[in-house]
């Protein structure tokens, strides 16, 4: 699965990398792995989680800690439900095309920057 550095993750979310850093202090499960360098690389998860909070904070008006408890309270949910494979397919799906429009975004650019 591709991983995206946080100028990427910025690109795609519309979330300012300082509002992600500080995110990554406060939600427990968003957790980008870094290299030797100290650069963060996001996983699908990362962005799947990031468009959640971006999602409950932006449109549904939760403050911070709102949203990570209703995290918290989705995964609780989802991991009593008996549609939990389900979901996991879903999440895995949209894992793939956040990865597929990632690839398409820098092709995009790339193919701009060419002309």
């Amino acid at each position: 699965m591709a991983n995206f550095f946080i100028g990427e993750v910025e690109d795609l979310t519309g979330i300012k990398s300082h509002i992600l850093r500080y995110w990554e202090e406060v939600i427990p499960s968003l957790a980008p792995k870094k290299d030797i360098g100290g650069r963060r690389s996001y996983s699908a998860r990362d962005l799947q989680t990031i468009f959640r909070l971006k999602y409950l904070i932006q449109e549904k008006k939760f403050t911070i800690e709102g949203a990570r408890n209703q995290l918290i309270e989705d995964a609780q949910s989802f991991s009593h439900s008996e549609s939990s494979d389900i979901l996991l397919k879903i999440n895995e799906t949209r894992g793939i095309l956040l990865e597929t429009y990632a690839l398409l975004k820098k092709y995009s650019n790339n193919n701009q920057q060419e002309q």
